[in-house]
Parts: structure tokens; C-alpha cells; sequence
């Protein structure tokens, strides 16, 4: 049986690659003639099934998995369909891993590592530069789940061949692993001491208060954290310039990567109610305005922030 777990928001493209994967493995596996067509076929039929499949907010709420089949010339599909919103994938679980780099802090990786920013970011994002940064809906489309996750064990076993599985590794499977890495950390890339603050922060109105409260912000960020931020900021500055082609603007980046890089770890929402509402809360917009005012920033840089002194009140 193959199962697929569909978000609400899941691209049902991602979906149907992994479908097409299974049904060319059981095609193979099964070492008998068939049409040379029929795994493409069979994957055009699940395509189509799943295509049509309505959201409704029943099934949506519904904790039971939908089961169906798709058979043909002696193939058959059986898979199982469970709707879960895109609130539950995003929250974070807090972890006392010190082995890896996934759902490790990111202090720790980068001491272990002896690095600004993490070895993992700085590959993947040398790699979708190098060969994905004209990819339409580089980002947003989700990469093969299989593929994401022989990429984490890689990074996690500090794989010598990783640099040979990132050349050959399809572009959306490599973004999508830093995107994963991003999200499985302990707590959010800006902290979550400071999550608050960057919701106040956004919110003013005064242009000159809030420039000094985000400037101030950033300056309040360990030194990893910060460092990676304006790594990756410069990175998603540079993939937003090609929109024309890749059809990723700085606001949908910012919508991807917004709370990924914000949203608060598990024990944390816990205290405060309001971060229990639903993905498309005011909490999730003013998330995506955060990373959104910082990609249409001009420039920041590490010594600059370290070298500004400007005095910062909480009651601006």
C-alpha cells in the first residue's frame, strides 16, 4: 500500500511524483510484460482522481483516512488520503538532539561545525543558485518526499557523497530540505524570546519607530541566527530578482518562508493563546510581514548592525 498524507494546502503535483515513483518501483518489482506505458498511465490515473478530490470541510476536520484503488493491466495502486492542516505540520517539537543538524540548535551546529552559518544552508542555497534559481515556483513546489529525506539522513550522517546527491538531487527536493531543516529546528531561526517583540514591532505605524525597532531586533539575535538570516535574506533577494522567470516575487517568498523562520516551538505557543488560532491568522499575516519588510529593506549586514548603537525603548 502506498499512503499519502495530504495537507490542506499540499501541492497535489508532489504528490503524484512520489505516485508515479511507487508505480514505476511495483512496474519494475513485478518483472512482467507489460505496456511500456503503463506506469505513466497508471500515474496519470491517480493524477486525475486526486485532481478531483474536493477539499471539503468535513473531510478536512475528518482524523479517518480515505482509502482508494487504482488498478491497471494487472497493477494496482492502493493508497490512503488523511487531511491534515497546515498548522499541525508547521509546529515545532522541542528536542535535546545534539547528533545531526536537524532539530539541533543551531548554535550547536555551527560550533561543532566551526561556521558562520550552517554547512547544510550554505550547499543547498549554493545549489539552487547554481542551477534553480530560474525554476518556476523554486520554493513553492514541493520536492519528492523520498528524495527530501534521503537528503536529511545525508546532511544528519555527514555523508561524504553529499555534495554528489546534491548535483544529482532534483532542485525542488533541495529546497524543500532546507525549508524542512529551517522548520524542524528547536525553536524558530528569530527566537522565540523575541517573537513577540517582532509581532509589536511590525505593527507600528511611525516608519522611523519601526525602523528602529526591527534594526534593533536583528541586533538581539544570537550571532548564528543572525548571521544565517542575512545569509538566507540575501539569498531570497537574489531568487526574487529573477520573478520574471521563476514567477517568485519577494512576497511569495515571504509567505513560504515567513513562518517557517518565526513561528513560535510548541512548549512556547502554549503560553500564549493566540498562537493557537489558525494557520491564516493575524499571527501567520504579521509573520509574512516580518520577513516581508526585511526582503524589502535595502541591504543589512552583520558589522553594520554590530556597529549601530542607536538606542531602542520598548514604549516608542
Amino acid at each position: 500500500m502506498t499512503e499519502v498524507i495530504m495537507h490542506t494546502d499540499c501541492n497535489l503535483n508532489s504528490v503524484c511524483e512520489h505516485l508515479e515513483h511507487c508505480c514505476l518501483e511495483r512496474l519494475q518489482d513485478a518483472g512482467a510484460k507489460r505496456p511500456s506505458n503503463t506506469g505513466a498511465r497508471l500515474w496519470g490515473r491517480v493524477r486525475n482522481k486526486l485532481l478531483r478530490q474536493k477539499l471539503d470541510p468535513q473531510a478536512v476536520q475528518s482524523k479517518n483516512w480515505h482509502v482508494d484503488v487504482i488498478e491497471m493491466n494487472g497493477i494496482k495502486v492502493e493508497f490512503s488520503m488523511k487531511f491534515s492542516s497546515r498548522d499541525m505540520s508547521l509546529k515545532r517539537t522541542p528536542s535535546k538532539k545534539q547528533t545531526g543538524v536537524f532539530g539541533v540548535k543551531i548554535s550547536v551546529v555551527t560550533k561543532r561545525e566551526r561556521s558562520k552559518v550552517p554547512y547544510i544552508v550554505r550547499q543547498c542555497i549554493e545549489e539552487v543558485e547554481k542551477r534553480g534559481i530560474e525554476e518556476v515556483g523554486i520554493y513553492r513546489i514541493s520536492g519528492v518526499a523520498t528524495d527530501i529525506q534521503a537528503l536529511k539522513a545525508a546532511f544528519d550522517a555527514n555523508n561524504k557523497d553529499i555534495l554528489v546527491m546534491l548535483s544529482d538531487m532534483d532542485i525542488n527536493a533541495i529546497a524543500g530540505t532546507l525549508k524542512l531543516y529551517f522548520r524542524e529546528l528547536p525553536e524558530p531561526l528569530l527566537t522565540d524570546r523575541l517573537y513577540l517583540a517582532f509581532m509589536e514591532g511590525i505593527a507600528l505605524s511611525d516608519p522611523a519607530a519601526k525602523e528602529n525597532c526591527m534594526m534593533h531586533l536583528l541586533r538581539s539575535l544570537p550571532d548564528p541566527n543572525l548571521m544565517t538570516f542575512l545569509f538566507l535574506l540575501q539569498h531570497l533577494k537574489r531568487v526574487a530578482e529573477k520573478e520574471p522567470i521563476n514567477k517568485m516575487s519577494l512576497h511569495n517568498l515571504a509567505t513560504v518562508f515567513g513562518p517557517t523562520l518565526l513561528r513560535p516551538s510548541e512548549v512556547e505557543s502554549k503560553g500564549h493563546t493566540n498562537l493557537a488560532s489558525d494557520i491564516w491568522s493575524h499571527d501567520v499575516m504579521a509573520q509574512v510581514q516580518v520577513l516581508l519588510y526585511y526582503l524589502q529593506h535595502p541591504p543589512i549586514s552583520f558589522s553594520e548592525l554590530k556597529r549601530n548603537t542607536l538606542y531602542y525603548s520598548t514604549d516608542v
